[in-house]
């Protein structure tokens, strides 16, 4: 009995010395077996592989890869999945607060300008949380912030529905304000600027492409919500529509690393970090001439119908004319896909920044039919083709491995802008006691924008 137990000991401490060795092994790189004296060391075409570690882990089957060496979906995939997410995210975030305005006033007795602050509120809190963003995607964090924005979006919706204070409703907009900041356009484009650096703008023209339905979408859809369910059981929908749909989709979309993405010829090293960009002329030029644009665009969007009605244009004929403004914003995209890539694109947005003077301007002074049926598609073929043309410019000016930081610090200052424009074009009103005047203003606004876009030359290296 003793025999067998000193037996079972002694195998015991075999295999513990063992297991001991081999951890050795796996912590000093050893584990290879030594070469008989004489011999030649083989010759390699390859580098050596480093020793595998066969300690302390799982076997994983050769027909099964880890979870988290999945593959991620391809370009085409990605950019399909999040130009679906991101006309969603802006039907529901950004166009979905002017439908449901109306009958929640009524239903809550605040006056217009109290709810309306709401969403100001919103547009100013994007802005705040835009740099945030942009740092997050530069450190590698993309995915997470745009699928948690959308859960945070969706949770927001659901809490709108249930407001019925405007201090709620102002503390349900900031969250949906940040949430801006996390799931639209600026968010898309520096991921995939940073996950395809060859093909990012191709990526970025249809995402916009199929976003631009967006507001096509969203006003009739609202519409039929308010009129069969009810305000709030329709931004519950909303709410539901991004948890359920947009979250997967961000999340599907950009999980693993990219496929199909080249490797740059350069060193990330020489891209420009944003203490660098603000060093350089092309960095405060080109953050004046967004803000500059976003506020003269922000202040027509907010006074149209008003203006039109200054002009003793009928509420019908005025909608008549507003409804060429997205059709002309897509056919913009269209053109730019096809035709437009052989442009510098630069060129492109020296013709966008020239065109929203001239629209502004048009507005202003003219009021036959015509003329203002013009002012819309220059307006809608400007709006629509900027976003390419600011989305693919700060790359194309300052590299890719900062345009989160980069382009986060631009379109903050764009976003302010946008939420302060309202106002400011209210403001104006008062001051200089017609539209027409405001509007005129507004083109010179809008003039310098393109200066600035003019005198902004690409930074040397």
């Amino acid at each position: 009995m003793s025999g067998h137990l000193a037996a079972a000991i002694e195998r015991s401490l075999v295999r513990r010395a063992v297991l001991l060795m081999r951890i050795k092994e796996c912590r000093e790189g050893v584990g290879r077996r030594p070469r008989p004296a004489g011999a030649r060391a083989p010759v390699r075409s390859e580098p050596r592989p480093a020793p595998r570690a066969r300690c302390l882990s799982w076997p994983v089957p050769e027909n099964r890869s880890p979870r988290s060496a999945r593959p991620a979906p391809s370009f085409r995939a990605t950019v399909t999945a999040l130009a679906v997410a991101q006309t969603l995210s802006w039907a529901a975030l950004y166009y979905a607060f002017s439908s449901f305005v109306l009958p929640m006033m009524r239903e809550t007795g605040w006056d217009k300008p109290t709810t309306m602050g709401a969403f100001t509120l919103g547009l100013a809190m994007s802005g705040l949380c835009s740099y945030a963003a942009g740092a997050a995607i530069d450190r590698g964090q993309g995915r997470a912030l745009m699928t948690w924005g959308s859960v945070a979006a969706g949770l927001g919706f659901i809490g709108w529905s249930f407001v019925h204070t405007a201090p709620g409703l102002y503390a349900v907009w900031a969250l949906l304000g940040a949430t801006m900041a996390f799931t639209l356009y600026e968010p898309a484009f520096a991921v995939l600027t940073k996950r395809y650096p060859q093909q990012y703008l191709k990526g970025i023209t249809a995402v916009t492409l199929v976003a631009g339905f967006a507001s096509t979408l969203s006003f009739p859809a609202c519409a039929w919500l308010n009129a069969t369910v009810g305000w709030r059981t329709g931004v519950q929908i909303m709410g539901a529509v991004m948890l359920l749909v947009v979250v997967p989709l961000n999340a599907w979309a950009l999980r693993g690393p990219a496929i199909g993405t080249v490797v740059r010829a350069h060193d990330a090293a020489a891209d420009a970090t944003l203490h660098q960009a603000l060093r350089t002329s092309a960095f405060w030029l080109l953050t004046i001439c967004f803000t500059a644009y976003a506020f003269a665009g922000a202040a027509l969007w907010a006074h149209v119908v008003p203006a039109f009605a200054a002009k003793d244009v009928s509420e019908a004929a005025a909608v008549a004319i507003v409804v060429w403004i997205g059709p002309a914003q897509v056919a913009g995209r269209f053109v730019y896909a096809w035709l437009g890539r052989a442009i510098p694109l630069r060129t492109v947005g020296l013709l966008v920044m020239l065109t929203m003077p001239l629209s502004l301007a048009l507005f202003a002074l003219g009021s036959a039919s015509w003329t203002l049926i013009v002012f819309a598609l220059l307006f809608g073929l400007s709006n629509g083709l900027v976003t390419i043309v600011r989305g693919g410019l700060v790359p194309d000016y300052f590299g890719h491995a900062h345009v989160g930081r980069i382009g986060g610090a631009m379109s903050g200052a764009a976003l302010l802008a946008r939420a302060a424009a309202p106002l400011g074009a209210a403001w104006l009103l008062v001051g200089l006691q017609a539209y027409r005047s405001v509007w005129l203003v507004m083109a010179g606004v809008s003039g310098v924008a393109a200066l600035c876009f003019w005198l902004a030359r690409p930074p040397r290296p």
